[in-house]
């Protein structure tokens, strides 16, 4: 029960969205699911698919006579969501492609699984647009129309039996909702059946359904049957009613059925739409179909797949690594932008500290050097972490509906999201090193300079990533991540060990030193290209002496500190997977 009905007295611990719905969906027909707002419609649709994430389901679900699994039922079906789901940065026949690829069984080769995609590009209209970037909606790419037939597309090259439809003419002018309608009618004489949820369609629309499933608010049936020859079945049913007046010529039938069917109507002619149905002749035949339907073939057997997924793990993981990629290649606006603000970055911090890696004369010659890599690590690493998780969240999104059309696992979008981060953060470390190093010259050998490149890859570039991803992840938008991120930013910021020296740090706060990952980066900075220096200072202290008494920082550790930071990298890169598996934001 909504708490909000709560407090306006409703009593009760659960609302009945659904009260006591039964019919039948049958093979090469085409079933308008229809209703005012509040009527169950969208419900309804998602308790049939198992799409529901939330409240209770009671009630038997029956596939071909056979108690209906989900885990099955997904290889199966197809849901078309009234909201367009797709990766933005992907083609139309990629987006086809991907799909193909996870979804159809595994012993249908390359070839036949590309002759297939443009076939249900040519059913779908979609050939002219087939190197089209899919784009996000309102923003850029595909009309909303096109869109609407792409993810019909998405559910038919995966080639299922029956097809789930929410809406698929909302938000459509005429002659768009034409089209997707053409669209559905040819699914249907492909032999599936398929199921729409459509509100106040056009009269040509409403007639190209063969059957309708008619809901009012509340939950309950009202009409379950054939339309008949310009809706002529529908009207004779409801003009038999004593009180419901007559439709007029030329008339949406559509509309007049959602007029005469309201609330206020029952109140006005004494009536309950609903209990008239359980009462009709059209009521017991339906049970009678319902009962045969109920029962399994003569010599069948129950669906069955040896496997959860159409395609073995290390597949799932290729599959999603191979759109990553593509999405990443096409996304300047964060790659480049990243690319170009390092190397800026770079040669702004080189400039500042000019030469400071080879001045070890003072203490605060170690101090001035201690700060432009306490700067980067912070500056880049926060930059990092957060503009990755407007990236991650979109994704996401694609994610929730991939995973329950039963694509993939959790583990191998994972594994792709953060895979594919690899190579550009290489890339934006190896930039910032070279540029940096050599204008602030630190001591030129290949120990000391792989060891900067190790240690400012593996943060402000890695575990900062998934640092952002994992918030993501752990919370239900960006909005929110960038929030939390914050909060643990300025954390880190205080226990780095650059404004307080590690040794000086209260007994009761010195646990979090050893927790804070951007006080083992400065560690293994610090100590890297300090820690084996003897060379006394102006007074008399030599250089690594100087750094373990005053930073606490030992050479010796050196290795420990580098599989630590490596530590957190993965670390952030399996919390993000096991958030992405464990948690749904996502409320149906």
């Amino acid at each position: 029960m909504p708490q909000e009905m709560k407090t306006h007295g409703v009593v009760g611990d659960r609302l009945e969205l659904l009260k006591g719905i039964s019919g039948s969906f049958r093979l090469g027909v085409l079933t308008a699911l229809m209703g005012v707002s509040g009527a169950g419609k969208t419900t309804l649709m998602d308790a049939l698919a198992g799409r529901k994430t939330s409240g209770y389901i009671e009630g038997n679900i029956s596939i071909s006579g056979y108690p209906k699994k989900q885990e099955t039922f997904a290889r199966v079906s197809g849901y078309c969501e009234q909201n367009d789901i797709h990766s933005p940065l992907v083609t139309i026949y990629e987006s086809l492609v991907f799909s193909a690829w996870l979804r159809l069984p595994r012993d249908v080769d390359s070839n036949t699984r590309k002759m297939f995609i443009e076939e249900v590009m040519e059913l779908v209209e979609l050939k002219p647009l087939r190197n089209a970037l899919v784009g996000l909606p309102g923003v850029n790419g595909l009309s909303t129309e096109q869109r609407k037939r792409l993810t019909i597309a998405v559910e038919l090259v995966a080639n299922p039996s029956i097809i789930f439809m929410d809406e698929p003419t909302s938000g459509l002018d005429a002659r768009a909702a034409v089209i997707v309608m053409r669209t559905v009618r040819n699914t249907i004489d492909t032999g599936k059946t398929v199921v729409c949820t459509i509100h106040q369609p056009s009269i040509d629309i409403f007639e190209s359904f063969d059957e309708l499933f008619l809901m009012k608010r509340g939950g309950e049936e009202i009409y379950v049957g054939p339309l008949g020859h310009h809706s002529s079945e529908l009207i004779k049913y409801f003009e038999g009613i004593h009180g419901v007046k007559k439709i007029k010529d030329g008339y949406n039938p559509a509309t007049w059925m959602l007029e005469v069917t309201t609330v206020s109507q029952e109140q006005i002619l004494g009536v309950d739409f609903s209990d008239l149905y359980k009462k009709s002749e059209l009521y017991q035949r339906n049970k009678a179909l319902i009962q045969e339907l109920s029962q399994p073939p003569a010599g069948s057997t129950d669906l069955h797949f040896r496997n959860q997924y159409s395609q073995p793990f290390f597949m799932q993981c290729l599959a999603c690594l191979w759109k990553q990629n593509l999405s990443y290649w096409r996304n300047p606006a964060y790659n480049a932008v990243r690319l170009v603000f390092t190397t800026v970055i770079a040669l702004i911090f080189g400039t500042i500290f000019w030469d400071l890696g080879g001045k070890m004369g003072q203490p605060q010659d170690l101090f001035n050097a201690m700060g432009s890599m306490y700067a980067a690590v912070m500056f880049i690493g926060i930059l990092n972490a957060t503009s990755v998780q407007p990236v991650v969240s979109v994704e996401r999104t694609v994610f929730y509906r991939e995973r329950a059309a039963g694509m993939y696992s959790a583990l191998p979008y994972a594994f792709g999201q953060v895979t594919i981060e690899l190579p550009y953060t290489l890339a934006q470390s190896t930039i910032y090193g070279i540029i940096v190093y050599s204008m602030m010259g630190f001591e030129w050998t290949v120990a000391k300079f792989f060891w900067y490149l190790f240690f400012m890859y593996f943060t402000s570039w890695l575990y900062f990533t998934f640092y952002g991803m994992m918030a993501v992840g752990l919370t239900p938008s960006y909005h929110v991540a960038s929030i939390v991120s914050t909060l643990f930013y300025a954390i880190w910021n205080l226990f780095s060990g650059f404004f307080i020296p590690r040794p000086k740090v209260p007994i009761w706060w010195k646990w979090y030193c050893w927790a804070c990952p951007v006080a083992w980066t400065m560690y293994g900075l610090v100590v890297s290209q300090f820690g084996d220096i003897t060379t006394p200072m102006d007074n008399g202290v030599p250089v690594n002496v100087f750094v373990e008494k005053y930073f606490g920082f030992k050479h010796s550790w050196l290795g420990v500190v580098a599989a630590v930071v490596v530590a957190f990298a993965v670390l952030f890169a399996f919390l993000f997977g096991f958030a992405i598996m464990q948690l749904n934001f996502q409320r149906r």
